[in-house]
């Protein structure tokens, strides 16, 4: 009888066992996600945050907090941001967190890229007047010669959190500051404990775990060139725990007198635009302000020295598309780019 009571008190153990497995198995199938949507205006764009968690959260006030203190300490539009100051001759200025950090990207890229992600070429941008139309202003080479003495990120520093660097020299992170502010806020959801989420700025991406409604990786597109203004999706990807960052050169060139296209891209070595057959550059990365700088680069460097660039750079995967010879649209697809 013992041994018969036993056995019965273990058989009963099995099945409550198994009820609280089916039970939780079932649990987690039927439970319910919410994707919480926040949208708005920064940095020049649009952006978008998607959250997805089991129950609603509104972070709106702490994204613009955030948003607030990338363009305090970057925005070169905002009269009163530490790069402004900084560029207009205040040597008082002691530089913060975000600032300093993405100095320390931007002085790490400039190194790999041989001085072709370079934030002091603005002053020469804007001295070839580079906007939405017209054609390509003629400049006395020794006006070049002039700007480009003040051309150079290896000449800038930071000394006790105060930047150095020459008069005339003008810092410009536009082409990773965007970048930066994904990465900030991606780091805000991290230390909230999130682990799905997707953050879109201006068409940059940030993609954590994936979406919880579909129960499937982020599906991100790659805009196809069409110099029509239309647009249309050349190439849609899986994204997940990643950043990417395009850049496109086919809504912004202009035409010198044979006909001949240059986006705005200026050699940093010459201080001369670039001609170049790139239509545009996707790079994913692990973080969207490297993703954003490289893919900055990489116009300017064309697409030889990417590939031979990408063979110690494993963590990069680019995609171009480009003109060939015969301008015709092809694609490139370079460290297992995904497709």
């Amino acid at each position: 009888m013992v041994l018969e009571t036993e056995t019965m008190k273990k058989i009963g153990l099995i099945f409550i066992i198994m009820i609280v497995f089916i039970s939780c198995k079932k649990e987690v199938k039927t439970q319910k996600h919410v994707n919480t949507t926040t949208s708005g205006n920064v940095f020049g764009t649009y952006y978008n945050i998607q959250l997805f968690d089991t129950v609603a959260h509104q972070y709106d006030k702490q994204y613009d907090s955030l948003f607030t203190q990338v363009n305090k300490a970057m925005s070169t539009y905002w009269k009163d941001s530490d790069i402004t100051k900084i560029n207009t001759g205040d040597t008082t200025v002691v530089v913060g967190k975000h600032f300093e950090k993405v100095f320390q990207i931007s002085k790490q890229i400039y190194k790999e890229t041989n001085g072709y992600f370079d934030p002091t070429i603005g002053v020469l941008v804007n001295a070839w007047d580079f906007g939405p139309s017209g054609r390509i202003v003629s400049l006395d080479s020794l006006k070049i010669d002039s700007l480009m003495q003040s051309v150079g990120f290896d000449k800038v520093k930071i000394i006790n959190n105060k930047i150095s660097k020459q008069k005339n020299t003008f810092i410009d992170f536009n082409a990773i500051a965007k970048g930066y502010g994904l990465d900030v806020i991606s780091k805000f959801l991290e230390n909230k404990g999130y682990q799905n989420y997707l953050i879109d700025i201006g068409g940059e991406i940030v993609a954590k775990g994936k979406n919880l409604i579909k129960n499937k990786p982020f599906r991100i597109g790659i805009e196809k060139p069409n110099f029509d203004g239309t647009q249309s999706q050349q190439l849609v990807i899986s994204l997940s725990n990643k950043a990417m960052a395009t850049s496109g050169v086919y809504r912004k060139f202009k035409v010198d007198e044979n006909g001949n296209k240059y986006a705005h891209i200026i050699n940093p070595k010459t201080g001369f635009p670039s001609k170049t057959n790139i239509l545009s550059v996707s790079v994913i990365a692990p973080t969207c302000a490297v993703a954003d700088a490289y893919a900055t680069a990489f116009k300017a460097m064309g697409i030889k020295s990417v590939t031979a660039l990408l063979k110690t750079h494993p963590e990069l995967q680019v995609y171009f598309i480009y003109e060939d010879d015969a301008q015709k649209m092809q694609t490139l697809s370079l460290n297992n780019f995904p497709k």
